[in-house]
């Protein structure tokens, strides 16, 4: 009720200051009438002062102890557990999350604060010893690079967004963070905890932004890293723009998408395979990077696996997320939701459905919403790429074609 009350503001940090600019409204994807806050987005010359700025902390915050780092991050830990409620209520109204979700997103941030303190201790603290010939001592000392790029995505928008910027400020490096364009608001408040918390303005600078931002910072000489959520395809931008740069190798750290499958044989119970495929293809609407997109099902339990899905199917209550009886909320944006609605046309030219969630029309007309859906195809191959959203789909197997199927 807190976030519900209160407008929020995200605008571009650099050396603790804020950038000033126009702004932009922020809606939320569950009723598009609602103005969560604004954002001011980032220029190109922002993107140079950031960098610039960076370059420049990184020396003092890298012989800062790893002591002190990792206090830093102890004390982000407690002031995210301090607003949780709050941060929970806004990744619902801003993300489209249920409140079961954001919960468990914001125990997730403070774990990774926790957890990379702990590393920093424990790595940077002191040289790491190595073993050596008799008379010789041999230790290993671990140090930052320089400034590090983290790019973030909006299906977890804060604990991604602070996991990246926690695992490069524990080593050292400092940071210039880019929220996805959806989810600003989410880590500008994020931001303005780690910096009450200890860390430097100029070691964390915030650039919310599109993707022309990102592409930008990921081309600026200073970059000594790049950490990146997001798209194959994106990913494989960022690679070949690193490649083509001068100087030395700069490292990627990407996780990106795929098919995740689950293969299930005729030994499996029936009721416990529905009950996790559920969960994994339309926990969050589909839109995690290890949701279930393809179900491989042993022939001879298919018919009954898939009539208790389309069953398990039915139970799925879809509308306003920041409802306790939302199982499934809107899709981030209208342009997710095309893609949706495109895949789901093609599937249908060729495809057997299996089942689609019915959508409340008065409960859902303001969002961004998608039935949940799940079709049987004939074979993973003709899935060109990863769909993100709540489409689940099904293939048959037969017990002699496991190995192929694997």
């Amino acid at each position: 009720e807190q976030s519900a009350r209160v407008s929020y503001v995200a605008a571009p940090l650099i050396g603790g200051r804020a950038r000033s600019g126009s702004s932009k409204d922020v809606r939320s994807p569950a009723d598009q009438r609602e103005v969560v806050g604004q954002v001011t987005e980032a220029s190109g010359a922002d993107v140079a002062a950031a960098m610039a700025a960076a370059q420049a902390a990184f020396p003092a915050w890298e012989r800062t102890p790893a002591s002190e780092r990792a206090a830093a991050l102890d004390g982000a830990a407690d002031r995210l557990q301090g607003r949780l409620p709050e941060l929970v209520a806004l990744i619902v109204r801003e993300g489209g999350r249920t409140q079961a979700d954001a919960v468990s997103e914001v125990r997730e941030a403070i774990d990774f604060c926790r957890y990379y303190a702990a590393q920093a201790r424990e790595k940077f603290a002191q040289p790491i010893p190595l073993p050596g010939p008799t008379g010789e001592r041999n230790s290993l000392s671990l140090h930052g690079r320089g400034v590090f790029v983290c790019i973030s995505p909006w299906n977890f928008p804060l604990a991604i967004f602070v996991g990246q910027i926690a695992a490069a400020l524990a080593a050292g490096n400092t940071v210039v963070a880019k929220p996805a364009e959806q989810t600003p608001l989410v880590a500008a408040l994020a931001v303005e905890l780690l910096h009450h918390a200890g860390i430097p303005g100029g070691a964390l600078a915030f650039l919310p932004g599109d993707g022309r931002i990102g592409a930008a910072l990921v081309a600026a000489r200073e970059g000594a890293g790049v950490a990146f959520t997001g798209s194959t395809e994106v990913a494989r931008l960022i690679a070949q723009a690193l490649a083509g740069k001068d100087g030395p190798l700069v490292p990627l750290i990407a996780e990106t998408g795929g098919q995740n499958t689950l293969i299930a044989d005729s030994s499996a119970l029936p009721e416990q395979v529905v009950r996790d495929v559920v969960a994994s293809a339309f926990n969050s609407a589909g839109q995690r990077c290890s949701a279930l997109r393809v179900l491989f099902i042993q022939t001879d339990i298919a018919d009954r696996v898939c009539e208790m899905l389309a069953g398990a199917m039915q139970e799925l209550r879809i509308g306003d997320p920041a409802d306790l009886r939302t199982d499934v909320g809107p899709v981030i944006d209208e342009a997710a939701r095309g893609v949706l609605q495109a895949h789901a046309r093609w599937l249908d030219s060729f495809a057997t459905p299996i089942f689609t969630c019915p959508l409340d029309e008065e409960a859902t007309r303001h969002g961004t919403f998608f039935a949940p859906r799940a079709y049987e195809i004939d074979s993973i191959a003709r899935l060109e790429r990863e769909v993100f959203g709540p489409i689940l789909h099904v293939v048959r197997w037969r017990a002699e074609d496991l190995d192929q199927v694997c």
